[in-house]
């Protein structure tokens, strides 16, 4: 047992089975209904039903709230590094995480790791860090990056990610805005990136230019029990990290997540994702720590006792997984698709086109058919067992051969994709959640899987949707707040304590959420990367030439533009080279026009990170206008009203 969190008692249990047989309690637009599978229900108002629960007599009627009652509790002094201590105590020889060596794997017990925490939690302490200071940091996903966060909590400081593809302009406004007072980095580039945005900077750590050996040298004059006094004299309220994410201004905003926060979200999703954190299991771990969703996975991991690597080039990734052999991945959809579309390439381009074919929809069928009373026939059954031994046992293998899940999140990733890999053995279980909820709010499980959807609330969490079709959320999951931002933080959460999302939804009769849509104009990527397309697409406006951008790439691999050229600025610059007045329809692939929107998106693509930055654009063959229903009176772009008159333009950049 993890000190600090404590099955919930009196006021909720263990998350059991799906609602329809758990009797959770729904709120249906002012009508309260108790669900039973099998027994009569009734309205708050006494109208009585007829035997058997609502959703069976409705499967399509729709519910406004869901909850479901926490599976543990958070004491108010439990800390993130308590299941590091924990394991070194009760488990020390376990393998907790294994480090990618030229000849294998080196293993790192629980003893192990509870030792080299303390000696790095030492030597910040050593270098002046004091409880509640804030620490950059700076590099891609390795066992250093675990290291380095649970050694900052443990000498009571605030981590405060940075993704390491990030520009000058953001760890600037980062590391200002947050106040930290030092920082690690990966790489020299790193350093010099961090050095150009901070000079003030008092403390630089570099991992790769070995400075972590040379702090644990400093912290050998730091008692072990000045470590002990600090982690155990904090609050389970206390600020854990700050998180900064895009905002539709351009400045990300820096979510405050506490202890508790962070260890009710794991902690309550734990006992239902039994099936994947256990002692025994194991996974690798990709995905960029300075995510909210990658980080969770490393709470997990530590607290489930899960036997984890590290690797941050996916070009190593298929290498990694068939040599670790991991039981269950966490993962972002653009993955599956990369995962998918090679296999099919591969078969169709091998002569094997067809039979890879029929396998795909045996496997989607048969998925489907797990999901009906029935489940899949005799005939299904041996056709799937056929294309197992054909096509489905090599995908698996290429996991590895053992991994018989994966979580994913940050995109949605389709019903197509999730029947597809249920249907190989790979039962992908799809959640949901904002940096701002810690950040999983929903979730499926293995025992109450629904694809298509986002699943049901997590343990302790309740969901909402307003009358706009908005989804809130509330419980300990939610953050306080943005830092240095009470204004953004009073727009977020309301007087009652709901946190609106800024995404539109609908909860079914078993409360499982779907996404319908998105309030706010974040993009979401097919990789999971949040992007904020105001500060692109002001960057790109500064041109002269250009009158209009907008930019797209919502589940898409990357970020791309639409771009209008300024009509009355067009005739001037043409006539500047000499040449003849001629509308844009007809220099949509002019060398010299698309070199100077080029420009453009380069300017505005020094803003942001390479993964943010705008890949590929179009030069559309008229501007946005009132008349024509692109622009509101006040001369915004109405965005829907662009992605379905140019939907074929979009279209044709992600066919590319």
């Amino acid at each position: 047992m993890v000190t600090g969190v404590r099955p919930a008692t009196a006021g909720g249990a263990p998350d059991p089975a799906p609602p329809s047989e758990a009797g959770q309690r729904l709120q249906d637009r002012g009508a309260d209904v108790l669900q039973c599978r099998g027994r009569p229900w009734r309205f708050a108002d006494g109208r009585r039903g007829r035997a058997g629960c609502p959703h069976e007599q409705s499967k399509e009627r729709m519910v406004r709230q869901f909850s479901q009652a926490p599976a543990v509790t958070i004491d108010d002094t439990a800390r993130l590094t308590d299941p590091v201590w924990d394991n070194a105590a009760q488990t020390p020889q376990l393998v907790q995480f294994s480090r990618r060596t030229s000849t294998g794997f080196d293993d790192i017990t629980s003893e192990q790791f509870h030792a080299e925490v303390v000696a790095l939690a030492r030597g910040l302490v050593a270098s002046g860090v004091q409880p509640g200071d804030r620490v950059g940091l700076m590099s891609k996903t390795r066992y250093e990056w675990t290291l380095i966060d649970y050694a900052i909590w443990a000498c009571g400081g605030v981590t405060v990610p940075i993704y390491e593809t990030s520009s000058t302009e953001q760890v600037q406004w980062i590391l200002a805005d947050s106040g930290a007072v030092g920082c690690f980095t990966e790489t020299p580039e790193h350093s010099a990136t961090v050095r150009e945005a901070a000079p003030a900077l008092a403390r630089l750590w570099e991992i790769d230019g070995g400075d972590l050996p040379t702090l644990v040298t400093l912290g050998a004059s730091v008692d072990p029990a000045e470590i002990d006094v600090r982690r155990k004299s904090g609050s389970a309220d206390d600020p854990a990290t700050i998180v900064y994410t895009s905002g539709t201004t351009g400045r990300p905003k820096g979510c405050v997540l506490t202890h508790r926060n962070m260890l009710s979200d794991i902690g309550n999703a734990i006992p239902a994702l039994d099936v994947l954190f256990h002692e025994g299991a194991s996974t690798v771990l990709f995905l960029p720590l300075a995510h909210a969703f990658a980080r969770l996975l490393q709470l997990g991991v530590v607290q489930g006792r899960v036997k984890t690597t590290h690797t941050a080039d996916v070009k190593n990734l298929v290498a990694d997984l068939t040599a670790f052999r991991p039981t269950f991945l966490l993962s972002v959809p653009r993955v599956f698709e990369k995962v998918y579309n090679s296999a099919r390439q591969k078969a169709h381009s091998g002569g094997k086109g067809a039979i890879f074919d029929r396998a795909e929809a045996v496997a989607i069928a048969y998925s489907r058919a797990l999901q009906t009373p029935g489940g899949p026939g005799l005939g299904l059954k041996l056709r799937h067992t056929v294309f197992d031994k054909l096509v489905y046992g090599k995908l698996r293998a290429a996991l590895g051969g053992r991994c018989h899940s994966a979580i994913s999140g940050g995109a949605p990733l389709g019903d197509r994709l999730g029947h597809f890999f249920r249907g190989v053995g790979l039962n992908v279980l799809e959640g949901y959640g904002l940096t701002e909820t810690s950040p999983a709010i929903t979730f499926n499980r293995a025992s109450a899987q629904r694809i298509g959807t986002v699943g049901q609330p997590l343990p302790g969490v309740t969901i909402a949707i307003a009358d706009d079709g908005e989804i809130l959320a509330r419980g300990e999951v939610i953050f306080p707040g943005y830092w240095n931002n009470p204004a953004a933080t009073a727009e977020a959460i309301d007087a009652e304590g709901w946190f609106h999302t800024g995404d539109l939804g609908s909860l079914d009769a078993d409360g499982f959420l779907s996404i319908t849509g998105r309030k706010k104009e974040i993009i979401v990527t097919a990789g999971g990367k949040n992007v904020a397309p105001a500060v692109l697409e002001d960057r790109v406006r500064a041109h002269a030439l250009v009158s209009q951008c907008m930019v797209v790439g919502d589940r898409q691999p990357f970020i791309a533009a639409l771009v209008t050229i300024d009509p009355e600025a067009l005739p001037a610059w043409l006539a500047e080279r000499g040449r003849p007045e001629t509308a844009v329809a007809d220099l949509r692939e002019d060398a010299d026009l698309r070199a100077e929107i080029e420009a453009a998106v380069a300017e505005a693509n020094k803003a942001v990170s390479q993964a943010e930055g705008i890949k590929v654009f179009r030069i559309l063959p008229r501007d946005f206008t009132e008349a024509t229903g692109e622009l509101t009176p006040s001369l915004k772009v109405k965005r829907a009203v662009v992605m379905k008159e140019y939907a074929e333009e979009i279209d044709a950049i992600y066919r590319r």
